[in-house]
């Protein structure tokens, strides 16, 4: 098989404020694995938290590898691929192209492939990421008015409080509030802010500090339900109960196959689970609406990010706070059409 790969640099309609980061573009490699009859499978690698030629590099490990197969052998290919060296986010391109190639010349989607009986809609939640309390009350009143049921509010910022209180009024008292920290806090830290936006009523809070010891110590501390996100990729944690949930990310966890996998093992643990982007591409997006009509989550899923970005076709909507999982065959058909 052929591998192609290019650049693309896809830009947001405001900043989005993370604890680590500001991001105004996101840099994905889009992939493309080529069969002898000239079929093609798609996928896409990330370059959030990842300099992009170290997935250039990765990537171009595969190569060889792939030019020796026909794509049929992809837990063979995805485990030799791993072998020469590739970043999670490359490896996910890789394995997300495969399926997609599998499922075209089946002429099945790869739900299907996955088992599923039929191609269900997956609840997912709004991302707030705005740093302003004003912008972010005005972003939970939309996410209200189009029918999600839970949003996602990034914290470890100044302001934190009044921008959580701000969503909460916005929002209305049925709205799920969801918060990400991206490992900001101290393990005090963590407990005493939590325990300071108790009366706002938190769904849960997502990687209060880094690590899974600290994830641990704050659980214990706090009311508030705690997930997993960065630190579920420490070996061995989601085989051992540390908290309430598990944020599973087909970046991070190097692809559909691994992710699948991922969540069997967490969901043996006790964990509750569910999904979500790094702001992903359509691609990645819907790789990930596939994966989990296998895994099944449990909380509404942190996939409703490709209305962040400007200047691109919309593809896999939310519709009343919910995505259908694309039933075209492969990963879904027109997904490539995004980055052109």
């Amino acid at each position: 098989m052929r591998l192609d790969t290019s650049f693309v640099e896809a830009r947001l309609r405001a900043p989005f404020f993370t604890a680590r980061q500001r991001v105004d573009a996101v840099r994905l490699l889009y992939v493309r694995v080529v069969d002898a009859a000239g079929r093609a499978g798609h996928g896409e690698a990330v370059a959030l938290d990842v300099e992009l030629h170290v997935l250039r590099d990765a990537l171009e490990a595969c190569r060889p590898v792939l030019a020796e197969s026909d794509g049929t052998d992809r837990e063979q290919l995805i485990g030799a691929c791993a072998q020469a060296g590739p970043h999670p986010a490359a490896a996910s391109a890789i394995d997300m192209a495969l399926w997609d190639l599998a499922g075209r010349r089946a002429g099945e989607p790869v739900w299907r492939l996955l088992g599923a009986a039929d191609a269900p809609v997956v609840e997912v939640n709004a991302t707030i990421a705005a740093a302003d309390p004003g912008r972010a009350s005005s972003e939970a009143a939309a996410a209200r008015e189009t029918g999600f049921r839970c949003v996602k509010v990034k914290v470890g910022l100044p302001g934190d409080a009044d921008r959580v209180a701000a969503v909460r009024a916005a929002a209305g008292p049925e709205m799920a509030i969801r918060l990400d920290a991206n490992g900001a806090w101290s393990v005090g830290e963590a407990v005493s802010t939590l325990h300071s936006l108790e009366p706002l009523g938190v769904e849960l809070c997502e990687e209060p500090t880094s690590g899974s010891d600290g994830i641990a110590r704050v659980s214990a501390g706090t009311s508030i339900p705690v997930a997993l996100d960065e630190s579920a990729s420490e070996p061995g944690v989601v085989d051992r109960r540390v908290c309430d949930a598990v944020c599973l990310k087909i970046a991070r966890w190097g692809g559909i196959s691994a992710l699948v996998e991922a969540a069997s093992r967490a969901r043996a643990a006790g964990y509750r689970l569910y999904l979500a982007s790094m702001l992903d591409g359509p691609l990645g997006i819907a790789a990930a609406l596939h994966a989990a009509t296998a895994a099944r989550p449990d909380l509404p899923c942190g996939l409703a990010t490709l209305s962040l970005f400007t200047g691109r076709p919309e593809v896999l909507p939310a519709r009343q706070g919910r995505i259908r999982v694309p039933d075209g065959p492969g990963l879904g058909l027109g997904l490539s059409d995004w980055y052109e």
